[in-house]
């Protein structure tokens, strides 16, 4: 595993790295006994492998939540050893849905897989230049209209975004630099913005083992990953963009990020499958955040508070030309319970989300997400995990908006329902060394492309595979 040091486990300040062994029982990711890293908090990696006999959760979603995609298994195979400087892995995600009822195709069943391949190269170790890494990553899906089906505006699988829903595109290539100690770090390139900003997922490191919150959610839900608030200006999956992020981390306890992209996906662009457009559309979004703990127990916890704004001529619902959009977001994780305290990290933690957007021209307008996770409660299954969540939208009110958004869904209304509310749990199932299994099922008493849509039941099976 690679990092910027020669610790058991290090960090990869902006969000690169949270390599297992600090997020599982191993050292603390920076080598002191801190809880609040922002090196770490500021874009940790949710989809990791736990180590034997640790306790665990990976993403639903790896190519939402992470940067250095599976466990670098495909590197050491062909020689790449931990110390070589060279970091090459991947995953490979498929899942098949039944909507039980309601929706707009009860009965329907539609398949999806993911496949990404990852390579890291630390200049550090293989040149000496101290600081510098270079990232690229490849993505394939094939996917059909999952969300669509049951009518949904937020969608209860996380893996099928915009169309086209089968695409094969350069998901990642940046250039990362460490400078003034640590303190400021800048990546520049082609990246996924939700890595770093907004990402409720990513665990919250301590220098305990035994208080780590892996990912803090397997949950598989677009809003856990995409603030509904947010959705169609971010780019993210797999839609990324070309642009900088840069993180500053004056202290152990606190960091401060901006991102500045492409931001033609708020224009309607694919920014996923082309190259970089400097047009007038940019994306700016800034986010500072901190960590702690709680109680004797020491139960660790974080937040993070932001603000976006997306320039350029937007097309609003009701058809006129508006100038932009901008709004803020909250999000946070906190451990709620220990089973075992002090021997391992098995327990329940919660997460929150809040966002709100000014713009006519975003499909939902509020929106506010919350869940649980319980972390090795079967005794006789320590690395499986289960969870429970909302996700709650408030929509675009203009009274074409869902003609404008959702053209073609059979309705005698053009608009949108007022609010969509989304309930989703799910059992992750560990298999073997990288590989899981999750059943999850979605409860969508209200889907949001029209009045009128019957409640929606829905049953995902997923099997998720690192290398």
């Amino acid at each position: 595993m690679l990092g910027m040091r020669d610790d058991k486990a290090s960090s990869l300040f902006d969000g690169f790295e949270f390599p297992y062994e600090a997020a599982f029982g191993g050292a603390s990711a920076s080598g002191l006994d801190i809880v609040g890293d922002p090196a770490n908090i500021a874009g940790a990696s949710a989809v990791t492998e736990a180590t034997e006999g640790g306790t665990g959760s990976v993403s639903g979603n790896p190519g939402a939540t992470n940067i250095l995609t599976g466990t670098g298994a495909l590197g050491r195979l062909l020689g790449f050893g931990a110390d070589s400087g060279v970091r090459l892995g991947g995953a490979w995600l498929g899942d098949a849905n039944w909507l039980m009822s309601g929706g707009l195709q009860p009965g329907k069943w539609s398949f999806n897989d993911l496949g990404l391949l990852s390579l890291l190269l630390d200049f550090d170790k293989l040149i000496g230049l101290k600081g510098g890494m270079f990232g690229i990553e490849f993505l394939q899906f094939a996917g059909q209209p999952t969300t669509n089906q049951a009518g949904l505006v937020q969608g209860y699988n996380s893996l099928i975004a915009a169309p086209p829903l089968v695409r094969q595109e350069l998901y990642e290539m940046w250039w990362r630099q460490e400078l003034f100690d640590g303190k400021l770090i800048v990546r520049l390139g082609k990246s996924v913005p939700t890595y770093d900003f907004n990402n409720v997922v990513r665990p919250v490191p301590t220098s305990d083992p035994a208080l780590q919150i892996p990912a803090v959610s397997g949950l598989i839900y677009t809003p856990i990953f995409v603030n509904s608030s947010m959705l169609g200006a971010i780019p993210g999956y797999y839609n990324s963009a070309t642009g900088i992020t840069a993180t500053f981390v004056p202290n152990k306890n606190f960091y401060f990020s901006y991102g500045g992209y492409d931001g033609n996906r708020g224009n309607g662009e694919q920014t996923g499958l082309r190259g970089p457009q400097f047009n007038g559309y940019y994306f700016h979004i800034w986010e500072a955040g901190s960590a702690w703990v709680l109680g004797s127990q020491r139960k660790p916890g974080n937040i993070g508070l932001g603000f976006w704004d997306q320039t350029g001529k937007l097309t609003a619902a009701n058809l006129a030309r508006v100038n932009g959009a901008n709004g803020f977001y909250l999000f946070g994780a906190q451990r709620l319970w220990f089973r075992n305290p002090g021997r391992d990290n098995s327990g329940v933690s919660g997460f929150y989300q809040f966002g709100a957007n000014n713009s006519n021209a975003m499909l939902a307008r509020q929106y506010f997400g919350a869940g649980l996770t319980g972390f090795g409660l079967i005794p006789s299954r320590p690395k499986d995990s289960m969870g429970c969540g909302m996700a709650w939208a408030w929509l675009n009110t203009d009274p074409n908006a869902g003609q404008f958004f959702f053209p073609g869904v059979p309705s005698t209304s053009t608009a949108l329902r007022s609010n969509e509310l989304m309930l989703q749990s799910y059992y992750q199932q560990y298999l073997r060394d990288g590989a899981y299994f999750q059943p999850v099922i979605s409860y969508i008493p209200n889907p949001g492309e029209r009045p009128g849509i019957p409640p929606a039941w829905a049953m995902t099976l997923q099997l998720l595979l690192l290398f």
